[in-house]
Order: C-alpha cells, then sequence, then structure tokens
C-alpha cells in the first residue's frame, strides 16, 4: 500500500484561484460583488490532523465469496476454508473469526489441504503451483511455493499427521512432496509403471488419491478413464488393478480399510471389496428408475460420494448428481443414503463441493459424522446429520448480502445506542424457523470484541425491493433487521394494463436510501421512480398509505433566453385547480389520452386500503412521479430529508420538488432553469419547434438489474480511461455521468412550450388536478437505466464532440453563442441538503435552507420559513421560493457540509424520536422535541456566519456566509473524477474524503494557513474487491 505524506498544494492561492482575488464576484454569487468578509487568515481553525491518521488498513470482507471454486476442514481446530477463482482464500471460524488471503499471482484455486491442527493450509491454484500458508500469525503469509513447470495439477491428498504431500497430474503420474522442506522427493509413480503394461491407452488425468486406513503405505490411485490401482509406497508396485468401463470422479474408504465406495459418469456407485476386485461388489443407480423395456434410464454423473459409518446406525453414503436427465431444469440436489432411507435436498444454486464432518481425524476409526458442509455458487449451507428430517444450521454469517443483487449502500457511525438492539429485537421476531438447535459446528478460533467500539450501522438497498440494516460494530457483521418494500405496492395482475407493457424484472429495485437515525425517519428511492417514508413503530398498526402523484415536466424543445422570458414556469397545465396530492390515480386504460399515449399515471399502483403492519418500520407516505405523453417519468438523482423541518426533497434531470410530508402536501416543483431565475449565468438558445412525438408506450421496456452485475469492473475501466483524454469542461460527459446512478441518458434542457408566465421567486405548483408533475426525455432513449454504483457508470460522449468538450466552462459569456448551452444536456440536480444557512447576503441570522447542486457545477440556495409552533407546524403552511443566490464550480456538484468559523462540523437539525402509535399518556403528551445545532461559542470572536464546504468531481471551495465569497478553491483531480465525498471527523477534527474513479481515496484537510493539504491513499486493489464486498465499497 502506498501512502504520500501531507503536501501543500495550493501555493500562492490569490494567484491561481479561478477569479484572482479571494472573494470575487466569479467564485461568489452571481448577484454581485461578495461584502467584506474575515480573510481566511482572519479564521482561525487548529487543524490537528497529519498523515500518520490516514493509514489505511484493510480489516475483513464481508460477504459471500465471489466465485468459489474449493473447500477444506480442520477437524481438529474446527476452522473453514473456502478457495476462489480469483486467487482468493476465506478462513471462517466461530462469528468474528474471518479471515482473507489473496495469492498474488491471481489463478484460480483448484484445491485446499489443511495440516489438521497445525495452523498450516495447503492450496493448489490453476498456475501449477503449491502454496503452504502459515496461519499461526496474525495475517496468514505464504511460507513456501513449489511450481510444476512441465505438468497440471489436477489432485492434492495430505495424510492426517503425514509429511508426505500426494500430488496427481494430467498426465496420469503422481509426484510426492515433503511438507516439511516443501521440495519433491524424487519418489514419482509414473502412469506406464501403475498400470499393466500390456494396456495400451493412457488411464486419463489422476482423480483421485488416498491412503488405506488399514496401512498408510498403502496409495489408492483413481485415474479418470475408470482405472484404479492400490500402490506399494514401500514395495513400489502395484497391489492390484481395477479396470472399470465408466468413468470415475470421486473415491471413498469404508473406515476399515476393506471396502471403498466409487462414483461414476452415469450415475452409478460401485462398492468394492478388496478379496475380489474383479467386479464390484455392488452396482447401485439412486436416481435411476427402470424403463418399461427393462432398461435404466440414463443418469447424470455423480459428481462426488463420501462414505461414513457410524456406531449407533447404518453408514451414511451422501452424494451430488446423479439425477435422471428425464426432466429438464431440475434443481441441484445432495442425497443422503441412510440405511434404506434416500433423502434429496434441492439447492437454490449448483453444488462446488460439499464435505461431510466427522467427530475424529483419523480414516481408520469409526467416522461419526454429524453434518455436512455444502458450498454453493452463491451461499453456503450446513446441515445437521443428527437429526432424521435433516434441517439446516442457521449461517452467522453475512453470506447473504448479496442474497439479492446490492444496489445501493449508507453507512452510518456513532449511531443512538438504543437504536441496535431494537433493530434486533424487532428483526429477530420476523426469522426464518425449522432451523437446527445445535450450535454452529464452525467453531474455531478465538474473537474478542475491541475495547474502541463504536455504534455502526451498514444499510445495503437490494435489486428486489429490500432493504437490510447490518450491525457493522466491531468488525463483524450481522443482519438486525429486512424490510420489503415491495408490501407497499399491489402486485401486478398478468394481461393488467401496465403489467403487460412493464417488462422490468425488478421493478422496486432500491436506487438509494436516507436514514435519520434520531428520528428514525427512514427513505426508500426506487428505480420506478417513487419514494416511500417510513417511521419506525414498536407497535403494530393498521394504517392507510397516503401516495402523492407528481407531475415534473420539462421538454428539450423550444428553449429560449432567461434573458427574454426568465419568469417563465417549466411547469405548468392547463386550468387553475389546486394539486390534489392526496388522490391517487389508479393505473387503468382511463389514464390514457385518446391516442392510446400513457398520460398521469405512476409505474406502480399504491394499495389503496388500510393494511396491517408489523412493528419496526411502516409506510407513511409515498411519492410517484408520472408518466407524461406516453413517456414514462426520469429516475430521481438526489433526495435529502429533515426531520426537524418535516421536509423532504427530491431531484432529478427535470427540476426539484420539495414534499411537507407532516402536512402530505407539496411545497415546491420547479425546473432547474426556473430556480435561477435572474441569476442564470448561463445562455440558453432557442431550440427547433418541437416536433410530434411519437408514441412509445406499446414499445416500452423497464430495463432490469441483471446485466449489470457481470460486467462492472469493465465499466468502471471504461469509464476511467475515456476521462483521462477530457479537461475539466465536459457538458455532456458530467451531465451524462455525475447524476445519482441509476439516471438515465438525457438529450436536453428545461423549457415547455406550454409553460405560463408565473411571478419570479415564488414556488411554481402545477395546475392540473393531478398534482406536480414530471416528462421524459425524447423518444430513442432506453427508459430507465440499470442500477449501479457510481464507479460503474457508462460514459456516452461522441468522439466529434472531444474538441469541442475541451474548451473551460467558466469562459462562457452571455452574449456568446458559441460559450451557450446549445448542446443536448439537462442540468440535473445531483445533491440536496437541508440546513441553519444564510439564503441571501442580506441576512443577520441563519434560516432553514435548502442547498441545491446541479450537474453544470452550479449551486443554489433556497430559503425557508418554517412556523415554530408545533400546532402552527401542522396546520400553517411553509413558505419556500429561491433566493437567487449562485455559486459556481468544476463538474458535477455532490457534497455539502457546513462547519463554524473555528473549523467544527455543524449537524443538521432533527426532530427526537417519538412512537405515534404508542398508548396515550395524559401525563406526558406527545410533543415534537426538536434538536437545533448552533455554530460553537467560540467562535463569538470571528463574528457570526459559517462556512460552506462543496464538493463536486473535480473540484472543492470553501465559502463564507452570509457574504458567499469564496475563501479556498483546491482542483481535487484533473485526469480522474470523484465518486464519493463526505466531511468527516477524524481524530476530533474534520476533513473532506474523496473517493475516486482511478482508486485513490483523498483526504483534504482545511488549514488556517490558506490551503488545503492533501493525502492520498492509492486503493487500485480496490476496485477488484468491489464484486465481493458491495456492502464496503
Amino acid at each position: 500500500l502506498k501512502m504520500k505524506k501531507f503536501r501543500k498544494v495550493l501555493d500562492g492561492l490569490t494567484t491561481s484561484s479561478p477569479g484572482g482575488t479571494i472573494g470575487s464576484p466569479s467564485c461568489g454569487s452571481a448577484a454581485g460583488t461578495p461584502t467584506a468578509a474575515p480573510t481566511p487568515r482572519e479564521i482561525d481553525v487548529q487543524e490537528t490532523l497529519v498523515s500518520e491518521n490516514f493509514q489505511l488498513c484493510k480489516t475483513v470482507r464481508h460477504g459471500f465469496p465471489y466465485q468459489p471454486t474449493a473447500l477444506a476442514f480442520d477437524p481438529v481446530q474446527k476452522i473453514l476454508a473456502i478457495g476462489s477463482r480469483s486467487g482468493g482464500v476465506r478462513i471462517l471460524g466461530r462469528p468474528g473469526v474471518d479471515c482473507y488471503c489473496q495469492h498474488e499471482s491471481g489463478a484460480a484455486v483448484l484445491q485446499l489441504q489443511f495440516l489438521i491442527n497445525e495452523g498450516a493450509l495447503v492450496t493448489a491454484c490453476a498456475d501449477d503451483t503449491l502454496h503452504l500458508w502459515n496461519l499461526r500469525q496474525r495475517r496468514p503469509a505464504v511460507l513456501h511455493s513449489l511450481k510444476f513447470n512441465r505438468e497440471r495439477i489436477t489432485f492434492c491428498h495430505l495424510p492426517f499427521q503425514s509429511k508426505w504431500l500426494y500430488v496427481g497430474t494430467e498426465r496420469g503420474n503422481t509426484h510426492i512432496v515433503n511438507i516439511e522442506s516443501f521440495i519433491l522427493s524424487g519418489y514419482v509413480i509414473m502412469w506406464n509403471k501403475a498400470i499393466e503394461l500390456s494396456t495400451k491407452t493412457h488411464p486419463g488425468p489422476v482423480v483421485h488419491l488416498s491412503d488405506s486406513p488399514k496401512d498408510e503405505g498403502k496409495l489408492l490411485i483413481g485415474f479418470e478413464s475408470g482405472t484404479i490401482v492400490q500402490w506399494d509406497l514401500r514395495a513400489k508396485k502395484a497391489d492390484f488393478r481395477i479396470y472399470y468401463d465408466e468413468a470415475i470422479h470421486s473415491v471413498s474408504w469404508h473406515h476399515e480399510g476393506k471396502q471403498f465406495m466409487c462414483s461414476h459418469s452415469d450415475g452409478s456407485l460401485t462398492l468394492w471389496n478388496l478379496r475380489n476386485t474383479t467386479r464390484p461388489f455392488q452396482v447401485t443407480f439412486p436416481h435411476g428408475k427402470i424403463q418399461k423395456d427393462g432398461r435404466k434410464e440414463s443418469c447424470k454423473p455423480i459428481l462426488k460420494v463420501e462414505y461414513k459409518t457410524s456406531r449407533s446406525s447404518e453408514p451414511f453414503v451422501i452424494f451430488s448428481g446423479g439425477l435422471s436427465y428425464d426432466k429438464a431444469g431440475r434443481r441441484p440436489t445432495l442425497t443422503i443414503m441412510h440405511g434404506k432411507a434416500i433423502t434429496v435436498l434441492e439447492m437454490d444454486y449448483p453444488i462446488v463441493e460439499f464435505m461431510v464432518l466427522c467427530e475424529t481425524p483419523y480414516n481408520n476409526e469409526v467416522q461419526e459424522p454429524y453434518a455436512v458442509v455444502v458450498l454453493l455458487e452463491k451461499d453456503l449451507i450446513v446441515v445437521d446429520l443428527t437429526q432424521s428430517n435433516f434441517p439446516v444450521f442457521e449461517n452467522p454469517y453475512p453470506m447473504d448480502i448479496h442474497e439479492s443483487p446490492v444496489t445501493c449502500t449508507a453507512y452510518f457511525a456513532d449511531c443512538p445506542p438504543d437504536i441496535i438492539p431494537i433493530l434486533y429485537s424487532i428483526g429477530a421476531k420476523h426469522k426464518k424457523t425449522g432451523y437446527s438447535q445445535k450450535e454452529w459446528p464452525i467453531s474455531g478460533g478465538t474473537w474478542t470484541l475491541g475495547s474502541h467500539t463504536y455504534p455502526e450501522i451498514i444499510i445495503t438497498g437490494h435489486a428486489d425491493g429490500s432493504i437490510k440494516f447490518w450491525d457493522a460494530s466491531a468488525i463483524t457483521l450481522q443482519m438486525l433487521y429486512k424490510l420489503k418494500t415491495s408490501k407497499v405496492f399491489e402486485k401486478p395482475k398478468p394481461g393488467e394494463g401496465r403489467a403487460a407493457e412493464l417488462v422490468e424484472e425488478d421493478p422496486f429495485a432500491v436506487q438509494m436510501v436516507s436514514w435519520c437515525p434520531q428520528s428514525r425517519i427512514f427513505c426508500v428511492v426506487g428505480i420506478s421512480a417513487h419514494i416511500i417514508l417510513y417511521r419506525f413503530s414498536k407497535y403494530d398498526a393498521n394504517t392507510q398509505i397516503v401516495s402523492l402523484e407528481v407531475r415534473l415536466q420539462c421538454e428539450s424543445e423550444d428553449v429560449i433566453s432567461p434573458s427574454e422570458n426568465e419568469n417563465n414556469a417549466c411547469f405548468s397545465e392547463q386550468g387553475s385547480h389546486s394539486p390534489q396530492p392526496h388522490h391517487q390515480h389508479p393505473a387503468s386504460p382511463g389514464n390514457r389520452t385518446p391516442e392510446g399515449i400513457k398520460d398521469s399515471i405512476p409505474c406502480l399502483k399504491v394499495k389503496d386500503r388500510v393494511v396491517r403492519v408489523p412493528p419496526g418500520y411502516q409506510s407513511e407516505l409515498v411519492i410517484q412521479l408520472l408518466w407524461v405523453d406516453g413517456e414514462p417519468p426520469q429516475q430521481i438523482t438526489s433526495l435529502d430529508i429533515n426531520s426537524a423541518y418535516g421536509l423532504l426533497a427530491f431531484g432529478n434531470c427535470n427540476g426539484v420538488a420539495v414534499v411537507d410530508y407532516l402536512q402530505k402536501t407539496i411545497l415546491l416543483c420547479m425546473s432547474t432553469l426556473d430556480l435561477y431565475g435572474a441569476a442564470d449565468p448561463y445562455q440558453r438558445l432557442t431550440r427547433s419547434p418541437r416536433r410530434n412525438r411519437q408514441s412509445t408506450s406499446g414499445k416500452f421496456c423497464m430495463r432490469g438489474l441483471s446485466n449489470f452485475y457481470s460486467d462492472s469492473k469493465k465499466r468502471i475501466r471504461t469509464s476511467y480511461q475515456s476521462l483521462t483524454e477530457l479537461t475539466d469542461n465536459q457538458q455532456s460527459i458530467d451531465t451524462e455521468r455525475s447524476k445519482s446512478p441509476t439516471s438515465d441518458h438525457v438529450n436536453g434542457h428545461c423549457t415547455s412550450p406550454t409553460s405560463q408566465p408565473c411571478s419570479a421567486g415564488k414556488p411554481r405548483i402545477p395546475m392540473g388536478p393531478e398534482g406536480p408533475r414530471l416528462t421524459r426525455r425524447g423518444p430513442g432513449r432506453p427508459p430507465f437505466r440499470k442500477a449501479q454504483s457510481a464507479a460503474c457508470m457508462e460514459i456516452s460522449l461522441p468522439v466529434s464532440h472531444t474538441e469541442e468538450s475541451r474548451e473551460n466552462s467558466f469562459s462562457r459569456s452571455r452574449s456568446s453563442s458559441v460559450s451557450s448551452i446549445d448542446r443536448d444536456t439537462k442540468e440535473a440536480v445531483t445533491t440536496l441538503q437541508f440546513g441553519e444557512s444564510y439564503g441571501r447576503k442580506s441576512d443577520a441570522l441563519p434560516t432553514p435552507c435548502l442547498w441545491v447542486g446541479t450537474s453544470l457545477g452550479v449551486v443554489l440556495l433556497i430559503p425557508m420559513s418554517i412556523p415554530t409552533d408545533q400546532e402552527e407546524r401542522m396546520e400553517e403552511p411553509v413558505t419556500i421560493g429561491p433566493s437567487g443566490a449562485v455559486l459556481m464550480l468544476k463538474s458535477s456538484v455532490l457534497r455539502f457540509a457546513f462547519l463554524d468559523l473555528v473549523g467544527a462540523l455543524i449537524q443538521s437539525p432533527y426532530e427526537v424520536w417519538r412512537d405515534l402509535n404508542a398508548p396515550e399518556d395524559p401525563d406526558r403528551p406527545r410533543r415534537r422535541k426538536l434538536v437545533h445545532f448552533s455554530p460553537s461559542s467560540s467562535q463569538d470572536a470571528c463574528g457570526d456566519g459559517h462556512l460552506a464546504v462543496v464538493c463536486s468531481e473535480r473540484q472543492a471551495k470553501v465559502f463564507l456566509m452570509p457574504s458567499q465569497s469564496c475563501l479556498f478553491v483546491h482542483n481535487i483531480t484533473e485526469s480522474s473524477f470523484v465518486l464519493r465525498a463526505d466531511v468527516v471527523s477524524v481524530c476530533n477534527s474534520v476533513c473532506l474524503a474523496c473517493f475516486c474513479a482511478n482508486g485513490h481515496v483523498m483526504t483534504l484537510r482545511y488549514d488556517h494557513s490558506s490551503e488545503f493539504c492533501m493525502c492520498v491513499l492509492h486503493l487500485m486493489d480496490l476496485l477488484d474487491a468491489c464484486v465481493e464486498t458491495s456492502v464496503l465499497s
């Protein structure tokens, strides 16, 4: 891991900042010259961060190993090892014991062998190399490696307490390796000596090696063709040879060493007795039925068999495969034969490997099997053999993170201490039953809870619409609570209007989440352009879900310059009716225009009846964007919620809307263009007249998520390579890439041919009875993008536009047609944040504000007036309107944060949680309790105001409020772009952390010496880990 020390990056800031002087109009508001403000050296920010605070180290990987290939178990230490196709090895023990190792070569792990009870592991990889790992140290490491240059490794066997490792090859030879020195002993069992000299055909690769339970000097060698040889290691000759006409897949000994069982490619099991090896003692087809003509039906190969004995019962014969070919699409199975009983266990995924866990590590004792570990392609299952119904153990590892593909994640630290226990208690009531009552058998290793732990929660959203809350405290990961957002909606019936046309395999996929741990308000944004607001309650309730439908319309034709008609609204409908937010429009053919084009209907139908909801998160409000003129709604690209204000804001590439979730009303619904008013820094050119749009309702197909998960790594590489060729001004790129991970390709900016005059600075409320509306892009674009990580966004830039995109985005002039926004781009709302701030330069005191960031690098401020009294808050309206304040950055805005003048982070106000379903207490009436954070008292000497940190994909700026003057600027990256950014507290100080597409994590501290200082962590290997550890990415 490479590390760079802090370095000064902006020497002579006054000469390098875009405006030439600090606080110049180019860096501040577009409304004029900033007022007098403290200079950077007058703002005393005491910084304590040093480079040592940012030493990064890997801790643990959560989730199921990606593409597993091999399995091993130490029956004494009771630890499990799983190998993967990418060369990784996961070692698992008791819950909390989890270690990850990686081969430098990245070659697939073919086989694993524990040195039982010795703290060592042998791995055989696809590059024909053997590795010996030392597990006794804090971080496992490779002690020895042995490369086979002329032969391919096919099978390995290491007997218990033996110093010899037997290695079979593709040529049919068997080599013996000294496990202590890890070199070849020179003893080789050549294939032509193992078989009779009269045999002219090659027996094939070695598929099995095992020592005889009766005599460890006898080695049983199984060849793929069906030949089996027992080789006397001392006498260097064969004791017996077996020639069978069916290919062999595996061999398993009886503990007495007198019999062994083979599994074959025709679905048969053969039992051989060493007294007579001329023919099998018994041949069975466990799943082969006798057909009418008397012949056995053909069966699939039995890939592996284990033959285990028990003192108290009949032997166990456990195998995978062997089903008949008569039925297509049958699930993979594990069959357990115990006496005359045959139990077939169906699996959800293909079986990679299985192992029977036994009480003794010695192969010459009665085995006493008690469990079977089954490694599937996407799961790990342990079956209890001690009970007749063979129940499975409840898996304590977080293996089901990707049960449904992860589409978004959120991380929360220092949560309220009571939130984890209450989520766990609620979630425990909904857990599945029928698990084995015995303790998890993989119980090795030791793990202790650290003394410096603090409550951490990770929230994952999934393609099936489910939400999972995970306890991530002290490195471990345990699922607390699961929420299914699909239960809010009706199930589409086959043949029903939208169900027949919406061919979306994941219509409920979660796009983003917003959570306030203090108030326990939770918001979910779905791929079908919907938002669900949940409240937490410890009591069940009967509830009626309120639905708001928003029509947010913005056309890409007939754009005119704001200077000519800057007060025209992009959002208007004919008529003068007020919006009806409580009214829900059912999806039916009646919601179509006479031409059959869908209009004013949502993508999903909310349940319109009273429903019984269990304790936990209960849905209170659903907001849906509507179809407009046959086009589906644009997906939501940004979201913020504030429990103290009782407001929710969201935006997309058309505009922004603010909802009062306490009164269930829509406060603001405006296009991005209307938010500017007279302060629009860009000139919007007149476009060609609107063409007649063809109906797309019959052709519309919502795209699913399944194709994304296989090629995500390829996309991020392609995206980054494309960006290295460009400079800062990337209108079409930035607008395309910087939107939310699931945002769409866009093809124009805001306009409306039917717009009507509306007074500037006031909320634009749509005039239609359906409520606020939203429209979509022109025809020919895929209506929905796959939900995916922002790191994997595709970048679509025509080659012919590359040179055009090189011009500086800040050189645009309102009088220059060349510098106007004349390309097909919409200005998407990329980030939103509520907070106490100064909406106007003339404000003396901070008021509730909404900060809006766009894909063109513009920051807009919207002040609000909210009633403070609880009764007035529920009855009086909230007034809100743009202030005209505009701040500028390079590229798409990602994050806002507020600091006081001594550099302390100012938290957003919140409401203390109260259970609305709790029984009424006359002595303690339920009233809203709000918590507000004011700037630190130690800043009094510095005067009033606060600092606003704004981070975009390319740049970070610090503004002084209320003067809106730009104090500091730092260009974060030129060759890449920032994917995620946040202002975080580290070691009692504050820094800006940025994760870039090139795999770098950059941390920037705000220094009182008028500079940004930076630390760079190189994390290219994190990109390769994203597939397996999406929850951490």
